[in-house]
């Protein structure tokens, strides 16, 4: 069976269900997108890996690879290999010593490994008949990595773009030591354009 590599086109909240989010696969070579419904933590996850933020200390992710990296194994691949009942199925595809073996994963899980080991995503062409959505050109320029808006609205009741570059700094300080890292990379944003500008 033929195997399409997908990359992550965007990471956002869920518009079907609260609580949630949905990081958006997308064919390499295609127009097809594999939207992915997953949990807020799984969600902060892979938007932390993808900033290429450094957490206080290692999230159960960091965990894992640093566990695999000690232990010389190599995670070689992802594949998304089935859709049951609306739930996607995947294996991690891993290596030591030459030796091949694949592990069981959610597929949320699976990303964000992927994305600490900057490994390559696969699925096949049924689950993408069976869950992939076509965006018409408009949709396709609208961007492609959005990042988690933020769940914590509290942090938002004075606008980043108001705040004094010190206020960014301490801001930013304390949402890391809350491991709030949705709210770090909105800041860490701003604190980018200001740079550029």
């Amino acid at each position: 069976m033929k195997r399409i590599e997908l990359g992550i086109v965007a990471l956002s909240h869920s518009m079907t269900q609260s609580h949630n989010y949905a990081v958006v696969l997308g064919e390499r070579r295609g127009q097809r997108r594999l939207p992915i419904v997953i949990g807020s933590f799984e969600a902060q996850a892979i938007a932390v890996a993808m900033e290429k933020m450094v957490p206080n200390r290692p999230l159960t992710h960091d965990l894992f690879k640093n566990t695999l990296d000690t232990f010389g194994v190599q995670l070689r691949e992802v594949v998304i290999n089935n859709l049951l009942d609306g739930i996607f199925y995947s294996r991690l595809i891993c290596v030591k010593n030459g030796e091949m073996f694949e592990i069981d994963s959610r597929t949320s899980d699976a990303i964000a490994m992927a994305v600490r080991f900057e490994c390559p995503i696969y699925t096949y062409d049924f689950i993408l008949e069976a869950a992939g959505v076509i965006l018409d050109e408009n949709e396709e320029e609208g961007g492609s990595q959005s990042i988690i808006p933020t769940a914590n609205a509290a942090m938002d009741s004075q606008p980043l773009e108001r705040l004094s570059s010190q206020d960014l700094s301490e801001r930013l300080q304390s949402v890391l030591e809350a491991e709030d890292y949705e709210m770090a990379a909105k800041i860490r944003d701003e604190m980018k354009r200001r740079e550029k500008n």
